[in-house]
């Protein structure tokens, strides 16, 4: 700051006759009449700028500073005003709003929120300033201008005075002011004879570190994500603050160098910190306009994988992280141990012993967070150690119905399997992430046995050895159905994307399907739909690791009309969709707080729609967004219970451009929050679309407020910013927590050979009621887990003090159909549900229809009791721990667990080669496998129409036709019962399955197979499709069709479709195959689908049936006789074909049977 010697006379006070303005003086001064005041010399001596609004006032208030006015408008205010005025926006005299404001000329104009009366914001002001014009007369003498400032005499390291000189221009009048003025200046530093840096602008400063630019000032101004003011972001050069920027989102910092080598970084908390290079220049002033972006937190990109060693071999473990900014460090866990060494995202260990086998995960951490990778289970394998045990297991498979085996009194014979774990192969020590090809134990020798059954034999492959095998390459998928969760509309024709890219779009009825990246960890899509009829919707969808399809429903909530409010307002909106309650929650944004995406204040009528998922209708579960997980501090995963989720949609009402906001709080009604400990704990949270984890936006703080007329209540108020998230949480990290043990079943036998993999187990926690454990108010988290062939582990919230403290809901879904639950009324088996007592009564299990037989049985509720460590009966689950996860995933079937049963159908399905659809791993290189390449499912279907008063069993028997390998030898069986019509009497039709023709698993030749169509009972075949018949007569050989009573042929090679009445369907997933297959078959169609079977469309052959012998079983009665008496609900909901006037519900079969050749033909 320079030093004047003379002292200079104080300038006069200008006031001009301002009636429709509050004119501020030099000093100060406010005019609040409209007199009109005396006027120094005349308007010809002054001129006012134009009006200038650079702030709004939202936030603390309304600040038009001069600074600000010249970052914006450089040359437009002059150097020292002599006035300053002020008036509204609307054009109201400041003196006239009754409101406290502040006024400098040298400073500009402010008027603070907290001094205005309660309830009451600052208005929004523009200002303009007295200037004297260029050729401005005065009544003193006019002064030349000021000369240079002399060359500073000090020496290094010393202090001395510059100085500079005027003159007066007039003759006769004279001039007032001094002529002289000095200032304090510095010498040059003193050189640090071991510096190096030199400066191409400048001098070098004392810490040698940068180049000093005295005359040069650099202006700038900070944006946040969204566009917002970033206010206090700091700005730095080499690590050393320089500033911070006011509240304005504005710095300004002297002596920086416009070299474009000068690199400046701005920091601010909650984003990525950016460098900036000052920009190369002449001027004396420099600006930059600078926009952040929100911090990354730390995410997976891949874990690393599970590997099988010898002893003595090397391995390597890779993890990568992502994050903005990354990690900066890397710490690598055997068994938990934290492995003292200096790694990166990559762990080599070498010369392999016995003990460093077990669980190894990477933890990484940085500015932007700490995170844990998934672990990888490392074996290691003795030099002279076989890597795979070469007794196969147990595998029991169900044999048709008329070959009941006498030494075992069984229908269930033993083929053993191989279980797919890791070996060791011919892998090489090079030092890898993944190994370029993966090991599994696989079948390694099969053996024929004959087994007899009623009239014929049936020869059975049964493995006999397993051994080390390249693993089957195998693709996840993840298919389903977005629909509203209300009434199930589709979202037609959306978008998905997954990490910000658009990967898919939904069909027509709201279907997609998406094959999964490799070395995903986290499934994330989200679901835009362009009609705006949807809220933008993140989940994390659960696939199967081992490759196959699971379906998924997407459940989506409809975005909440808009209203229209005022920008210039202050608008409070209620959240809260149950009926005759109170709102949950209230959003309160002030008046002048909505931005544009590039950061300018808008004004105007916003359009609002803000979408509210209460937690207290038990409906809305399932369209809970993402999987509410958050990482905590240490880097794991960690749940989250919530109480209210909201999606914000703000818009310009005129242009429907998106807009963002500022200030923003959130009230949430304490009342709503029953347990008390979560009052302390409440947090606001924000969904990472690309990660689908919550991150945290801010604390919630207890306060009472009189929230107009109503009566005192109690609040956790917070604050937040709408910017480029739009979907906000209330929510507490929960610590209560375990894992509820499932399985389900082909049927109700219960068997471990038929548990069903790929099945989506979900699990709604429950908050109950303050008095009323069996009826819970609301739920607080929706979690679903994918089974395996151990069954599925859900976490669940749980309490050891209190057994109902927690309750949850659990259902199954397979496909899209509904597995039942094991029944808990009339009738209460433990032994069938799975759950040994005691424990089953303090879980109180109900399956949905306890008390109303109407009701669904697809779900069962318990009481989430926390497992008691001085109880025998509870160690065992099927509630386990949350620290015992890895107890719960390899439970011995014997443990407890809860069950579900798929609704059997009419269909029993047998191959020759083992083949179990749920697990693609378990496809055995074979010329008679059903499916002959694996990933690449190609399901045949063949509708039959049958004129009788019955419903008639058909079957198929598929062999051998063209292959030299295959010819006359057994792929399958396919029984299945036809489905009457709804409307004509006497009629019923069947799309029944075959094996496709094809290339067999050599990939050498094709295999036309041999189909043979035979109706169970006395039935004549009547007529086959003329195209049908025209195609086979022109695509020899041609079948023998001599009886009547079936139907021969050697399988279509071309996928013909309806007007054949053959439908073909290709599909990465075989029972994806299937189901679109089916749907066109009940349709009658090559492209649409049907779950209404429509006899007379797209039919290949017709039989008529007569009565059938009284005293024959059916292939289902057969089989029905051996399951004995089960219970059973009267209503089914699934996604299944259901007949149109069956009142009897019977049995599906589909165990995966090994046979080789077939020695008599049955029907």
């Amino acid at each position: 700051m320079w030093v004047k010697r003379e002292i200079m006379p104080q300038r006069p006070l200008v006031f001009l006759a301002i009636t429709a303005a509050v004119v501020l003086t030099a000093q100060g001064s406010l005019r609040r009449d409209n007199k009109a005041s005396d006027v120094y010399h005349s308007n010809d001596h002054y001129m006012w700028t134009t009006w200038f609004n650079v702030d709004h006032p939202g936030g603390r208030g309304d600040y038009e500073q001069l600074d600000a006015i010249r970052f914006y408008y450089r040359s437009r205010v002059c150097e020292t005003p002599r006035a300053v005025e002020a008036r509204t926006t609307e054009w109201i005299p400041a003196r006239e709003t009754g409101e406290i404001v502040h006024a400098d000329p040298s400073v500009g104009f402010w008027c603070l929120n907290t001094e205005q009366s309660p309830g009451r914001n600052c208005s929004n002001y523009a200002v303009r300033f007295l200037c004297p014009k260029d050729s401005s007369q005065t009544t003193q003498g006019t002064w030349g201008p000021w000369s240079n400032w002399s060359p500073c005499p000090a020496l290094c390291g010393q202090v001395a005075m510059q100085r500079r000189y005027r003159s007066c221009r007039s003759q006769l009048v004279p001039c007032s002011g001094p002529k002289t003025e000095e200032k304090p200046c510095n010498g040059p530093e003193c050189i640090n004879a071991d510096c190096s840096l030199r400066c191409v602008m400048g001098r070098v400063n004392a810490d040698c570190d940068a180049c000093m630019c005295e005359e040069h000032i650099l202006l700038g101004s900070v944006r946040s994500a969204g566009g917002l003011i970033a206010t206090g972001a700091a700005i730095l050069r080499a690590n050393k603050l320089l500033t911070l920027t006011d509240h304005n989102g504005h710095f300004r910092i002297p002596g920086i160098c416009p070299d474009g080598n000068t690199t400046l970084t701005v920091s601010v908390k909650g984003h990525a910190s950016l460098n900036v290079v000052v920009p190369s220049s002449t001027e004396r002033t420099s600006v930059l306009t600078i926009q952040l972006k929100r911090a990354e937190k730390l995410h997976i990109l891949s874990n690393p994988e599970s590997k099988a060693r010898r002893e003595g071999q090397s391995v390597a473990f890779c993890c990568k992280v992502a994050g903005k900014p990354e990690p900066d460090k890397y710490q690598w866990f055997h068994n938990n141990t934290v492995m003292e060494m200096e790694t990166d995202g990559m762990l080599v260990l070498r010369d392999l012993r016995p003990q460093q086998a077990g669980e190894y995960y990477c933890r990484a951490s940085g500015a932007s967070g700490t995170i844990k990778s998934k672990p990888a289970t490392l074996k290691v394998i003795g030099k002279d150690e076989r890597s795979c045990n070469p007794k196969p297991e147990s595998h029991l498979i169900r044999l048709p119905h008329d070959c009941h085996q006498n030494t075992t009194d069984s229908l269930y014979y033993d083929v053993g399997k191989c279980p797919s774990s890791q070996c060791t192969g011919q892998i090489d020590n090079s030092i890898r992430c993944k190994d370029k090809l993966a090991y599994c134990c696989g079948v390694a020798k099969m053996e024929e046995r004959q087994l007899t059954c009623q009239g014929y034999q049936l020869p059975t492959m049964v493995v006999t050895e397993c051994g080390c095998k390249k693993c089957v390459d195998t693709k996840a998928i993840v298919h389903g159905r977005a629909i509203a969760a209300d009434n199930g509309e589709p979202m037609r024709f959306g978008h998905i994307f997954m990490n910000g890219v658009r990967v898919s779009r939904t069909g027509y009825k709201g279907t997609f399907s998406i094959q999964v990246p490799p070395d995903t960890d986290r499934f994330v899509l989200t679901f835009v739909d362009n009609m705006q009829k949807f809220v933008n919707t993140t989940k994390v969808l659960p696939f199967n690791t081992k490759g196959g399809a699971v379906y998924h429903e997407v459940k989506l909530l409809r975005k909440k009309t808009p209203i229209t409010i005022s920008s210039l307002e202050t608008n409070t909106l209620e959240l809260g969709e149950v009926k005759d309650q109170e709102a949950m929650v209230q959003i309160q944004i002030p008046s002048h707080s909505f931005y544009k995406e590039n950061g300018e204040v808008f004004t105007g009528n916003v359009s609002a729609s803000v979408t509210f998922l209460d937690p207290r209708d038990v409906s809305t579960a399932a369209a809970a967004q993402s999987d509410l997980n958050f990482i905590g501090n240490e880097g794991d995963t960690l749940p989250l219970r919530t109480y209210g989720m909201f999606s914000i949609d703000f818009r310009a009402e005129e242009n429907n451009e998106v807009l963002n906001a500022g200030e923003v709080k959130v009230f949430l009604d304490s009342a709503q929050v029953k347990i008390s400990e979560h009052l302390d704990a409440m947090k606001l949270w924000s969904l990472n679309p690309d990660t689908g984890l919550w991150e945290e936006e801010g604390d919630l703080k207890i306060e009472r407020k009189n929230r107009g007329k109503r009566e005192e209540r109690t609040f956790l108020i917070g604050n937040m910013e709408i910017r480029e998230r739009r979907l906000f949480n209330l929510d507490v990290p929960e610590n209560r927590r375990c894992y509820v043990k499932v399985r389900a079943f082909r049927g109700e036998r219960f068997m471990p050979s038929e548990q069903v993999e790929g099945v989506t187990v979900s699990l709604i926690n429950m908050e109950p009621t303050a008095g009323y454990s069996s009826n819970p108010r609301a739920w607080g988290r929706f979690d679903s887990v994918i089974t395996g062939s151990n069954g599925a582990c859900l976490p669940a919230f749980c309490d050891a003090q209190k057994p109902d403290a927690y309750t949850a809901f659990v259902m199954a879904n397979l496909g899209g159909e509904e597995l039942e639950a094991v029944p808990s009324a009339p009738k209460f088996n433990p032994s069938l549900i799975g759950v040994p007592q005691p424990y089953l009564g303090k879980l109180n299990y109900r399956r949905t229809d306890h008390e109303d037989p109407r009701v669904k049985k697809t779900a069962f509720s318990i009481n989430v009791a926390k497992p008691s460590p001085n109880t025998a009966e509870e160690a065992n689950g099927p509630v386990y721990t949350f620290e015992n996860l890895k107890e719960c995933e390899e439970a011995p079937f014997s443990a407890g667990h809860f069950r579900f049963s798929r609704v059997e159908g009419d269909r029993y399905d047998y191959n020759t080669v083992p083949f179990n659809e749920d697990d693609p791993m378990s496809w055995t290189e074979d010329y008679l496998s059903w499916w002959p390449k694996p990933m690449e499912y190609r399901a045949c279907y063949i509708k039959i129409k049958i004129n009788s008063p019955h419903e008639i069993n058909v079957r198929s028997r598929n062999m051998g036709g063209t292959h030299p390998k295959t010819v006359g030898q057994l792929y399958g069986l396919r029984d299945t019962r036809s489905i009457r019509d709804m409307d004509l009497a006497n009629v019923s039709a069947v799309c029944l399955e075959f094996k496709c023709s094809g290339m067999l698993f050599d990939q050498d030749r094709v295999d036309r197979t041999l189909v043979k169509v035979i109706p169970q009972g006395s039935c004549r075949r009547d007529g086959v499709n003329t195209m049908l018949q025209e195609y086979l007569v022109n695509h020899l050989p041609l079948a023998v069709n001599n009886d009547t009573n079936e139907f021969t042929m050697l399988g279509p090679l071309d996928p013909l479709g309806h007007n054949y009445g053959i439908y073909t369907v290709t599909d990465q997933d075989p029972r994806t195959a299937k189901e679109i297959a089916l749907g066109r078959c009940f349709d009658g169609t090559s492209d649409g689908t049907s779950r209404v079977m429509k006899t007379n469309e797209g039919v290949a052959l017709t039989f008529t049936c007569g009565d059938r012998d009284g005293t024959r079983q059916s292939v289902f009665q057969a089989s029905r006789g051996q399951i004995g008496a089960v219970v059973r609900g009267k209503t089914r909901n699934t996604r299944g074909r259901h007949r149109a006037n069956s009142s009897r519900s019977i049995p599906k079969r589909s165990a995966r049977n090994p046979v080789r050749k077939l020695t008599k033909a049955t029907s």
